[in-house]
């Protein structure tokens, strides 16, 4: 599966679009406080990580349901919530690509 930010993709061209996918991921655990700065901003560095890898997870498990091999324009979004909560979301199209013949 291609995953890209942008409209299109070097050296393929796009034969079907099949629609707008998502994928939502919020970190079940809260993370811990900590008096420790670097700690504290190293447990949120985890903690998006993770998060982002499951919302990229659903947004590819959604892409193949409608038979795309790529997904195009991918936008993400990343909220902390004061309660230090992590949401990350990423939306893009799904879309089926062919390499182009020259």
């Amino acid at each position: 599966m291609i995953l890209t930010t942008t409209n299109s993709i070097e050296g393929h061209r796009i034969i079907e679009y099949k629609g707008i996918v998502s994928g939502v991921s919020v970190n079940i655990q809260k993370m811990k406080m900590t008096f420790n700065m670097e700690k504290y901003y190293k447990a949120i560095e985890e903690s998006i990580s993770d998060v982002k890898e499951q919302a990229f997870k659903q947004l590819t498990d959604h892409a193949k349901k409608l038979n795309a091999n790529a997904i195009i324009g991918i936008k993400v979004d990343i909220q902390i919530t004061s309660s230090n909560y992590v949401t990350v979301s990423a939306t893009g199209t799904a879309v089926i690509t062919a390499f182009k013949r020259e």
